[in-house]
């Protein structure tokens, strides 16, 4: 009804019904019905219309004064609120796992600021899964499975993952041959990694395992998981990124190398709006083209 209302007062400033089509981009037809479904709403006729005239009654005089200041009230607010989305400044909150946000995507955010100068980023970093509705954010970064249908999502790129694990503790407990032989070892499970999905290319065949009844350590932070695997006290499962300088001097070793396990996708998610601010639109697409052209999250 508001947008007949707004159509009305169109008439009423245009004096026909020919001009508010044109001024509205609209057919004529299409104003006619619309003036006269308004008539039927409100149970009283607006216009008086001859060939050559158009004429509020005295019950259209009152509506249009009375309605004149909403609408252009409102078309002033729409106004603000559009220039608003489409300015490339203010303030953006994300939520992002710690590690990967304060490790990998470092660069993305420093040149992200450096090339909007007018933006400020709030980046909010828990290894907890954090409500994004109530947390009022803009973004968040979820690596792995989305469960939420709710949001809106876009994918950035696939972490991989390996198992390690120090050779002071495969030299005590021996160098598992197969993924069943885990059962005899002692593991670190890092959330949110709880359960382990190995895949051996060569024959394509599959496992699941299951590390928590047999986890000397669990924990929700990655780097002192990656610690705690160094210090020899079991094997881990984690994101390759963060075990990299650990495995290039030796000091963890691969474990299993033939199962690979299953990488992780990295998601940019946001709330189902139709239209996100122009500020979040270039933040969603500076860490698209950052992922792209960051091998190690292309897996």
């Amino acid at each position: 009804m508001l947008d007949d209302l707004a159509l009305f007062v169109t008439i009423v400033e245009e004096g026909s019904l020919n001009a508010a089509a044109l001024r509205e981009n609209l057919p004529p037809a299409t104003v006619t019905r619309r003036l006269q479904k308004l008539e039927s709403e409100l149970g009283y006729r607006l216009l008086n219309r001859s060939a050559r005239r158009l004429q509020p009654t005295a019950e259209g005089w009152q509506y249009y004064e009375r309605c004149r200041p909403l609408v252009r009230a409102l078309r002033q607010a729409t106004q603000q609120l559009d220039a608003s989305l489409s300015d490339i400044s203010g303030t953006i909150r994300v939520l992002a796992p710690v590690n990967f946000a304060s490790g990998l995507l470092t660069p993305a955010w420093a040149s992200f600021l450096h090339q909007y100068p007018d933006i400020k980023l709030e980046l909010e970093m828990s290894n907890r899964l954090q409500d994004l509705v109530a947390s009022g954010a803009d973004l968040a970064i979820r690596v792995g499975s989305l469960d939420d249908s709710s949001l809106m999502q876009r994918r950035l790129g696939s972490a991989g993952l390996v198992m390690v694990a120090a050779p002071s503790y495969l030299a005590r407990a021996g160098v598992p041959q197969d993924p069943s032989q885990l059962d005899q070892h002692q593991l670190i499970v890092a959330e949110p990694l709880r359960t382990w999905r190995l895949r051996r290319p060569v024959d394509g065949a599959e496992v699941v395992v299951q590390p928590q009844a047999r986890a000397r350590l669990r924990v929700n932070e990655m780097r002192l998981a990656v610690e705690m695997a160094h210090a020899g006290l079991g094997i881990l499962l984690c994101p390759v990124l963060q075990s990299r300088l650990e495995v290039a001097d030796g000091s963890l070793v691969r474990v299993l190398p033939e199962w690979m396990p299953e990488p992780r996708h990295v998601y940019a998610v946001w709330t189902q709006r139709r239209y996100l601010p122009a500020r979040v639109r270039v933040l969603l697409e500076h860490l698209a083209d950052f992922a792209a052209a960051t091998p190690s999250l292309q897996q």
